[in-house]
């Protein structure tokens, strides 16, 4: 992790896995017309956010990258459903408003809980965590690489850029399209050859599949099983009592 991006979690990567699963799993559960029922699941990003002390622009930032699929993925529900679900005043709401919310809503929140994920704890105990939870070790192995080489693409692809600055002029700072074109072959092909060196100085050094950490991971019950089952808990309160409702039932009473 990162250290910029707030502090590294003490938790079992088991246990921020069974919570993320469940979490999403929650999240998805829920029926298209429902939006009122999600607001008490947005306390889950919010308090590991706070607690984790993470920047919101860095959260912010990476959420806006998927945010063009997310609202791809609803983009038409207004036109296929039109039907009337809620008039007040001449206003009239269709269901395809109230599903394409709801949509946002649930992948808004699978998302962040999947970021958050990644940004409380080292991805390599994250692989960890699945294999010890017995995901196939070629699955694992898998991630760890994709991992590895994206940050590894990435890296090549900021020198060029940088070396492509530094001999351009001055008042032509933007990549023509031309140009950027060769630059994504020659990026993937630099690319290929650096992983094709790191992996043959990793069998040099004899890697067997495995990648080992220094620290074993150690689930503590009173700590790591604490956390899922709380979590857990507000889950299950949160998917089968209306607590929204309920809230502004006591609100109106009084």
């Amino acid at each position: 992790m990162n250290p910029s991006t707030g502090r590294q979690s003490g938790i079992d990567p088991r246990a921020l896995w069974i919570v993320t699963f469940a979490f999403i799993l929650t999240v998805t559960s829920f029926g298209k017309y429902e939006i009122s029922r999600l607001t008490p699941l947005f306390l889950y990003p919010v308090a590991m956010t706070a607690f984790y002390g993470l920047p919101l622009k860095e959260l912010g930032k990476r959420i806006l990258l998927v945010l063009p699929f997310i609202l791809l993925v609803g983009l038409f529900n207004p036109v296929f459903d039109r039907r009337a679900v809620l008039e007040a005043g001449g206003f009239s709401l269709s269901g395809g408003w109230v599903s394409f919310i709801s949509i946002v809503l649930r992948s808004l929140l699978a998302v962040s809980s999947a970021i958050l994920l990644v940004l409380v704890s080292p991805f390599d105990r994250l692989c960890l965590g699945l294999e010890k939870m017995r995901v196939p070790r070629v699955l694992v192995t898998q991630l760890q690489f994709l991992h590895r080489y994206l940050l590894l693409l990435k890296g090549e692809a900021q020198r060029m850029i940088r070396a492509h600055h530094l001999r351009c002029p001055v008042n032509r700072p933007k990549i023509p399209m031309e140009v950027a074109s060769s630059m994504i072959g020659s990026l993937l092909l630099r690319a290929v050859d650096r992983a094709t060196r790191i992996h043959w100085a990793m069998l040099v050094r004899g890697f067997d599949g495995e990648i080992r950490l220094q620290r074993p991971l150690s689930f503590s019950w009173a700590r790591d099983g604490s956390f899922a089952a709380a979590w857990g808990l507000f889950f299950l309160l949160s998917r089968f009592v209306d607590l929204p409702g309920i809230l502004s039932g006591w609100v109106l009473a009084r």
